[in-house]
């Protein structure tokens, strides 16, 4: 029986062989169901990423969601290259990789990142925003908590506010 050596461990072949087909088998089962693009561009009148997929649909999302993409220049936006299978988006110039199947997760970055545009989204101002507060039962208001307060207000025999 023969061994294989490969820095601290060792293992037999058969083991070998046995983790070969194993990995080999994942590998196939991956590559059958992963999210992968055909085509991958950028749309410059709307400032969008465009990927279409070889699933035929198609997934659109605003550069300034992705990390690294933000202030970069068009030209080095538009000048996105598909990864080997259409598995992933590369940016040289910007020193930038995404899986297209994060990317349709909506994972536009590091922890950090998505935290950022967390708290950034949780403090846009818009009229639409502030009208659908004040509906809500005020600034600040959570709609299902001012709802189950008007709710429980009624049960207890009180008017609903």
């Amino acid at each position: 029986m023969a061994t294989i050596k490969a820095g601290k461990w060792t293992m037999t072949d058969e083991e070998f062989e046995r983790q070969y087909a194993e990995a080999t088998k994942r590998g196939k089962e991956e590559m059958a169901t992963e999210i992968r693009a055909r085509k991958a561009s950028y749309d410059r009148d709307s400032d969008r990423l465009v990927i279409d997929l070889k699933n035929g649909a198609t997934f659109i999302v605003p550069s300034h969601l992705v990390q690294g993409l933000r202030d970069a220049d068009p030209d080095d936006i538009a000048a996105v290259e598909l990864g080997p299978r259409g598995a992933s988006l590369h940016w040289e110039k910007l020193d930038q990789d995404f899986t297209v199947g994060g990317l349709v997760r909506g994972v536009f970055g590091t922890k950090a990142w998505m935290k950022k545009l967390e708290r950034a989204g949780a403090s846009v101002k818009s009229k639409a925003k502030a009208t659908a507060s004040r509906a809500a039962g005020g600034k600040g208001a959570h709609p299902r908590k001012a709802a189950a307060g008007a709710l429980l207000g009624a049960k207890r025999g009180r008017k609903a506010a």
